[in-house]
């Protein structure tokens, strides 16, 4: 890179942006170790019982309008500084994003749901990511999405993440915009949004000399894989919103490669609902976010 763009190398990047960069002969390990410890004693909880799942199987919350009001300021605040984690630490993304969205009037149940996530980071305080050296420079993307999952507005929740051979480089978890009205609509708009962001990748591979076709897409929904495939508008499809449509025309030109992929195989599953121990702990493995002593 130093031979195509003007750069200085003072030494071997160790911090970051108090993000931990750890290289080693087989990879390199991004963590946020110091400033996860940093919150157990910013939220006087250093004391407190770890817990091995950032949210129970049931952790869908709600408005509860007749709840006992906390300190917004406070949990604003708690809200803030997980995001800022989410850097290294994807396992967190869906469970922060999901107690985001009730800053305006949080509740108890809402505070509650909030430092169960800081309990799990407690029991995972040396966790981060885990890039491997000598892997294929494949890219490849993973959409999932979890059909009105919300139970606010009955909106669904979107999750993606994008490989660049067994490194995640891109990852997220976002409540759609509207209503679907059946889970091969919700599973479409998420191939979409993931097709969106492999082409951007695409774009920013070629920058430097990197040419990428025919980037795979896994989806485990095979009705929304045929819809992307049919260019013919039928009653199944003329209610969704026409901006969803143009991942037909990179299908089309074998920009993406849209596959199905099984359930249990689906990455992005961690994105977009709650999982029980054993799923979520083999789909975290999965996306090679490791405890830094397995490294030494």
């Amino acid at each position: 890179m130093s031979k195509k763009f003007e750069m200085s190398m003072m030494s071997e990047l160790k911090f970051f942006l108090f993000l931990k960069i750890k290289q080693t002969k087989e990879g390199t390990f991004v963590s946020q170790t110091k400033y996860t410890k940093d919150l157990f004693n910013m939220f006087n909880m250093q004391e407190s019982k770890g817990m091995k799942t950032p949210m129970p199987t049931s952790g869908h919350l709600d408005l509860t309008k007749d709840g006992k009001s906390v300190d917004q300021k406070v949990y604003r605040s708690m809200i803030g500084s997980l995001l800022y984690l989410c850097a290294s630490r994807p396992d967190i993304m869906l469970s922060v994003c999901m107690c985001a969205r009730y800053q305006a009037a949080p509740k108890e149940c809402h505070l509650k749901a909030v430092k169960r996530i800081v309990r799990y980071l407690i029991h995972t305080p040396n966790f981060g990511i885990w890039y491997p050296k000598r892997s294929s420079f494949d890219l490849v993307g993973y959409s999932d999405s979890d059909y009105a999952g919300d139970k606010v507005n009955r909106k669904s929740t979107s999750g993606t993440c994008q490989f660049l051979g067994r490194s995640l480089v891109s990852w997220s978890s976002k409540k759609q915009n509207s209503v679907s009205l059946s889970t091969a609509e919700v599973e479409y708009i998420a191939a979409g949004s993931c097709c969106a962001q492999l082409i951007w990748m695409t774009q920013t591979l070629k920058d430097y000399g990197i040419n990428v076709k025919h980037v795979p897409l896994l989806c485990d929904n095979e009705s929304a894989i045929k819809i992307a495939h049919n260019p013919v508008q039928h009653s199944r499809t003329k209610h969704i919103e026409v901006r969803h449509h143009f991942i037909r025309d990179h299908v089309a030109k074998g920009d993406i490669d849209l596959k199905h992929v099984r359930t249990d195989k689906q990455l992005a599953d961690i994105f977009t609902k709650p999982l029980d121990e054993k799923v979520f702990c083999h789909l975290r493995g999965e996306l090679n976010i490791i405890d830094a002593s397995n490294l030494e």
